[in-house]
């Protein structure tokens, strides 16, 4: 007997099945997801928690005619699966394969490409507000979580859609979680919603009835909204979405395909903002996502029946693990010294700090902008904030470092975190930017580590020594190289030089330490001597350094995990121009500037040219040219 969803290929499939039918398939697609996620990694949990509603969304509306966008798109799968690519999911994350994201040169049904939390609502009333000035006829359904939902920009496009006529439909998904739990004011209102679902009940009652009665009934109907607006002030409080011009509906059992797909179906039919609240259980039908759905967000391959990972290079040790070890150790020296995460405590490694110092740990849930401003705060009232947060969301609160936190010189220190390529999550998560955006801005002091000794050091120094903001920028995983010589303390501004050489400069920081050092001991069997500076220092480089060292060999390569624009290698170019030293060949290497795709780190690297492999055959080209 073959399955449902052998039969599903496209969404249109979906119209020709019944209730029956549609809740043996959501089935299925949790069997699929649980198969296909143990060997490819990814995001199970919130694809788990999205089956049934996924299934109604694509059992009212004709996707790719109506337009569908997902917020922050790690719980696309299941939409993925039906709109015809479930055969490809052996390839999910992988070079070359299907993204874990919405990607619009994917697939038709792929709308708008998201990555980064609360995009999809604005997103979606600008695809309305085109719609309606072209005259055109199709429903816009903007899908977004919780989580998301705290974010800024959510709140702006909830601001400017709720005062539009345009048509549009802003589905919550109300798990009750980001990444880990929600925090603040608006979790705890969707939360009193959730466990008090009296309103919705009353306000459905309250219309059949009044249009049952004859011939007064439907303008009966009309006279009492006020009188019903009164019992949703008595039973529900706080009505902040229809406040803010929002038709409310909700909370609805975000696993009943047959009540979804009935709200869905008059939400359709409706006319201005509607915003329909589904709450779902994150990693819904695998108990040990159930359980674990902060573990579960994100996973690499596991296994099924022990809900264990199959591998683990890192040994439980990795530069977010030795942040926070670090910043613990400091916290428990210097009582001024406190985490600020946006929804990310865990992934950055402060479950510890979170652990022990509670008082001194805030989690401002999604929302870096305001997690920035908020830690210039805490430090203009003499506090030591330690903002820990990964490379990619750290670009969001651009603005919010140069003006509020650069401009006034306040001693903010921020723990860069997934610095460089984050590999199989693709284009929204490489940190690759982090050196050009943070890099011109005044004030701003940046290191990077090359091994967890270092990490240690710098931290120390930028949390209690340094004036002013500073950024410490570090990989994702475990290091790859070590400080052979312990003797050799971190000095601020100061970079070394971990291997003499006389043919050739190769200036590195962060990651690609190690894979100087590699190629390097390659160039030997080639005769050519590289002498290897790990520069720790960013901004200020240590001029003294780089230009003894580059007249000295004549020739000089840069190695960054940056974009080569804005990043390292260019101001070590500038540095060399500035003071006079013309004569030296110098080639950068970085990634171009370009969007990177997701793959393994690896498998990056080779294709654009940052391996050892690669560098060993440049720098040849350099000696013969």
């Amino acid at each position: 007997m073959s399955n449902i969803l052998d039969t599903i290929n496209y969404p249109s499939d979906l119209k020709k099945l019944n209730l029956k039918e549609l809740n043996i398939l959501a089935q299925e697609i949790r069997s699929f997801l649980i198969e296909s996620v143990s060997k490819t990694g990814g995001h199970l949990a919130s694809n788990l928690g999205v089956v049934e509603l996924t299934i109604s969304i694509h059992k009212v509306f004709s996707s790719p005619r109506d337009r569908i966008i997902w917020d922050v798109g790690h719980q696309t799968y299941v939409h993925k699966i039906l709109t015809g690519r479930k055969d490809k999911f052996a390839t999910l994350r992988q070079y070359g394969g299907l993204s874990g994201f919405p990607k619009t040169n994917e697939s038709e049904h792929d709308i708008f490409n998201t990555g980064h939390s609360s995009t999809s609502i604005s997103a979606a009333l600008g695809i309305a507000k085109a719609r309606d000035l072209k005259k055109e006829d199709y429903a816009v359904v903007a899908v977004i979580g919780d989580g998301a939902l705290t974010g800024g920009m959510a709140f702006e496009a909830l601001n400017d859609a709720g005062r539009s006529p345009n048509n549009l439909i802003v589905i919550l998904n109300d798990n009750d979680m980001s990444i880990t739990k929600n925090v603040g004011g608006l979790s705890k209102y969707l939360n009193r919603i959730r466990t008090e679902p009296v309103y919705f009940k009353v306000k459905e009652d309250i219309d059949f009835i009044l249009n049952k009665i004859p011939a007064i009934g439907k303008s009966m109907a009309k006279t009492v909204q006020k009188a019903k607006g009164s019992i949703k002030y008595m039973i529900m409080p706080g009505t902040l979405f229809e406040e803010i011009g929002f038709t409310y509906i909700g909370p609805i059992d975000g696993h009943n395909i047959e009540q979804l797909t009935s709200v869905l179906n008059r939400a359709k039919k409706m006319k201005g903002p509607i915003f329909i609240h589904v709450y779902t259980t994150k990693g819904k039908g695998y108990h040990f996502a159930e359980e674990e759905p902060d573990i579960y967000h994100g996973i690499s391959s596991f296994n099924i029946d022990t809900g264990k990972l199959i591998q683990n290079a890192d040994n439980g040790m990795s530069f977010s693990t030795v942040f926070g070890e670090q910043l613990n150790d400091l916290a428990s020296k210097d009582e001024t010294v406190v985490a600020v995460t946006a929804a990310m405590p865990i992934g950055t490694g402060l479950k510890k700090f979170m652990t022990n110092y509670p008082d001194r740990t805030f989690d401002v849930g999604i929302a870096e902008q305001h997690a920035v401003t908020f830690a210039a705060g805490l430090a203009v009232n003499g506090l030591k904030p330690v903002i820990a947060v990964y490379s990619s969301f750290l670009q969001r609160a651009y603005d919010q470092i140069l003006h509020d936190v650069a401009l006034q010189n306040l001693h903010v220190v921020f723990a860069v975190d997934r610095a460089g390529l984050v590999g199989q999550d693709g284009e929204t998560h490489q940190g690759i930017y982090d050196l050009s955006y943070l890099g011109h801005i005044p004030n701003m002091a940046i290191l990077a580590p090359a091994c967890f000794s270092e990490l240690r050091q710098m931290l120390d120094y930028a949390v209690l020594r340094h004036n002013g903001p500073i950024a410490i920028r570090y990989p994702k995983g475990c290091e790859t190289f070590t400080i052979s010589d312990e003797n050799n303390a971190f000095k601020f501004g100061k970079g070394v030089v971990i291997k003499e050489g006389k043919d050739i400069s190769i200036i590195a920081a962060g990651k690609m330490v190690s894979i100087a050092v590699e190629a390097s001991e390659k160039l030997l069997r080639s005769n050519i001597h590289a002498e290897v500076i790990n520069l720790r220092s960013i901004k200020p480089l240590d001029e003294e350094l780089i230009i003894s060292s580059c007249l000295k060999t004549g020739r000089a390569m840069t190695l960054e995990d940056n974009i080569i624009s804005g990043g390292m290698g260019s101001s070590i170019l500038k540095l060399l121009s500035d003071n006079g030293v013309n004569k030296v060949q110098v080639k950068l290497k970085g990634f171009p500037n370009e969007f990177i795709p997701h793959g393994t780190t690896d498998e990056l690297f080779k294709i654009y040219g940052l391996d050892s492999d690669s560098i060993v055959k440049d720098v040849i080209k350099m000696m013969h040219s």
